[in-house]
């Protein structure tokens, strides 16, 4: 007979910055999800597809949950939540390489117990700290009650990412398939392409351009020759942004489509033209469509 075909929902969630998009990426084998030095990057639910012998993992990457301030903010958070609320299995990730417990890690871990929903500790950057303090933390986090099992890993290198797969595979109910074995992710190339420029803003920008910027793919045309031609438009909210990221004599905005097109050719496989036009809307964090598209709840 033979073995019973597995799939479900894994949903990723953690504090800003505590690297579940790196996870992500590694679990998947591919980059499906933007990754940054700066928190908050991830905006949206992203679904990563890891098909381990008969079991097909669905991860479900969720925007770091914090205490909002603003409506993008609020969205956000609701989006994390929602994840972990239709997952088949929640795994919290943990920066083990912080001194102590974060804040928002106590707060999602209440919440948990709250809705006494279990979940799986996974404790990252391990390659950064002592056995002894890994140890300890993770002592204080199970003392929760909220934990059935508990992984130390490094996203980064790979350490301990193999274990957690074999795992997760093993636990998740029989059924069907949901995606064909080669696909990795569910979301649309032109957003893909537009998440990776505004990566490469981040990186570029770091502390000079604050959180207010979005891109947008406008235009994606396949060539005769089997190039594409990508136009994209970066969203700021004032002037002065604009002229950030334009650069000096446009040096900036050409670094930036440099390292995004060097990046989408080896996603695409093909040679990419992109073009990227900056432009000043000072509302676009109030326009109900832009968070439709990145499938987050604009009255969250």
């Amino acid at each position: 007979m033979t073995e019973a075909t597995r799939c479900g929902f894994v949903a990723l969630i953690g504090a800003p910055n505590a690297g579940k998009s790196t996870l992500l990426n590694t679990l998947v084998g591919t980059k499906v999800a933007i990754v940054s030095p700066k928190v908050q990057t991830t905006r949206s639910r992203v679904l990563g597809i890891l098909t381990e012998g008969q079991a097909q993992v669905i991860f479900v990457d969720t925007p770091g949950i914090f205490k909002p301030k603003r409506r993008l903010d609020r969205a956000m958070v609701a989006a994390a939540w929602a994840g972990a609320a239709e997952g088949d299995l929640v795994l919290l990730l943990v920066d083990a390489s912080k001194k102590g417990v974060r804040e928002e890690t106590r707060g999602i871990i209440e919440k948990l117990a709250q809705t006494k929903r279990q979940a799986i500790l996974i404790l990252n950057k391990i390659d950064a700290v002592r056995r002894e303090i890994l140890l300890a933390l993770a002592a204080e986090l199970n003392a929760s009650g909220v934990f059935t099992d508990t992984f130390m890993i490094s996203a980064l290198t790979g350490d301990g990412v193999q274990d957690l797969r074999t795992s997760l595979a093993e636990r998740l109910p029989e059924g069907p398939w949901l995606f064909p074995e080669d696909q990795v992710s569910d979301m649309p190339m032109r957003l893909l392409a537009a998440e990776i420029t505004r990566e490469k803003l981040f990186i570029r920008l770091q502390q000079e351009l604050p959180y207010a910027v979005a891109v947008e793919t406008e235009d994606w045309e396949e060539q005769a020759d089997g190039s594409v031609r990508i136009a994209q438009v970066i969203y700021v909210q004032r002037p002065g942004q604009k002229a950030i990221v334009l650069g000096h004599g446009g040096q900036m905005i050409k670094a930036i489509g440099t390292a995004a097109r060097l990046e989408l050719e080896e996603i695409t496989e093909q040679r990419v033209h992109l073009s990227l036009f900056v432009k000043v809307r000072e509302n676009w964090l109030d326009d109900p469509a832009r968070y439709s598209t990145w499938g987050l709840d604009f009255d969250a």
